[in-house]
């Protein structure tokens, strides 16, 4: 659900926004909102967690998620749409977080790859189907945004009959997160590009496709066919990880998702190219955090990766913060502004994975 709300939202807003006239530094703005309601929401979930539990803070996550989709398309006016993203950006990353120390909490040993790789892949898919949707049922009477709700109010209903497993919250001390940034700036700055990219593209790619040309539909239906590739090509690449140097297999891909990006100027004049590019650029880029938490775990675990993914939590939500604005403000420069963004970004991040290695402390 949280994948979902994530993967539908940001599309169909962004279209939104621009069939309204505004123009794309704006829609990054907006887009920018759901990372604010992220980084809002992150300080309060350990406390709300030891104090509801589980089960209560994931269903009104659920039921806050579901009114919210419901209430865009009813706001009289579309200022209102920006804290109203700030606020599902506040809901979803309760329900994202809820959610993951929950099943970190109930897995064992044992089983708790297997449960990981189903619930990655639960919310990979949950994402593609977003835009998936849209492109099945269009923007017609707001149809896609009262989809979205009653897909939310019927998850909760799930959990409600499902009676998940109650759990008591870790309360060991961890420490001051931000003590590790110096031990790991390659994966601070791999979750920062992944965020940034992902705010960026979810919300501009489509606009980006139809000023190239392309109908709405088939604008949208790219980036669903960028997520099949990323959940797709996960299992490939960790397979490489397994037998290759990990450090060096994360330098590879980011070039690849540079050169990749330079093409997409070339590939978006031709469908039988745009389309098999995209799949093999989203299952390249998002290797790069793949392949990066493969590597935190060969050096941390227990509370140390606790604090390092709660790092890791705050660099998404500062890269989905700028991702979108700076891709609206590319795009309103160049034509492709976007491809460019996302070239010097992912070329950036080679550069920098290897000159700097993370390491133990």
């Amino acid at each position: 659900m949280f994948g979902l709300t994530y993967g539908l939202s940001a599309p169909l807003i962004a279209l939104e926004l621009a069939e309204a006239g505004y123009s794309e530094s704006l829609i990054g703005a907006n887009s920018a909102m759901y990372a604010i309601g992220v980084l809002l929401a992150a300080p309060y979930l350990p406390r709300l967690s030891q104090q509801l539990g589980f089960a209560r803070l994931a269903k009104g996550a659920l039921v806050a998620s579901g009114g919210l989709f419901a209430l865009f398309p009813l706001a009289p006016f579309l200022w209102l749409w920006f804290p109203l993203r700030a606020a599902l950006g506040a809901a979803s990353e309760t329900l994202f977080v809820v959610s993951e120390t929950w099943l970190n909490q109930i897995a064992g040993e044992k089983s708790r790859g297997r449960m990981i790789a189903v619930y990655v892949t639960a919310l990979s898919c949950g994402t593609a189907i977003g835009p998936a949707i849209l492109a099945l049922v269009g923007r017609e009477q707001s149809l896609a945004f009262f989809i979205g709700a009653a897909i939310a109010l019927a998850a909760c209903v799930i959990l409600i009959l499902g009676r998940p497993q109650a759990t008591i919250p870790a309360r060991e001390d961890t420490g001051n997160p931000f003590r590790y940034l110096k031990l790991v700036p390659v994966a601070v700055a791999s979750s920062a590009l992944n965020a940034a990219l992902e705010a960026a593209g979810l919300s501009l790619l489509p606009l980006y496709a139809m000023g190239l040309g392309w109908p709405e539909h088939s604008a949208t239906l790219l980036l669903t066919v960028l997520l099949i590739g990323a959940i797709l090509l996960q299992l490939p690449i960790g397979w490489l990880g397994d037998r290759l140097e990990r450090r060096r297999l994360l330098i590879v891909l980011a070039a690849i998702s540079a050169f990749g990006a330079l093409l997409w100027p070339f590939a978006f004049s031709h469908a039988w190219f745009a389309y098999p590019l995209l799949f093999l650029w989203g299952g390249t880029f998002v290797g790069i955090y793949t392949t990066t938490v493969t590597m935190l775990g060969d050096d941390y675990q227990d509370n140390e990766l606790l604090c390092i993914y709660a790092l890791l939590s705050v660099a998404w939500g500062i890269g989905a913060l700028l991702g979108p604005l700076i891709g609206g403000i590319s795009m309103e420069s160049s034509p492709h502004g976007l491809p460019i963004f996302a070239a010097i970004t992912c070329g950036g991040f080679a550069l920098f994975a290897g000159s700097h290695r993370d390491r133990h402390q």
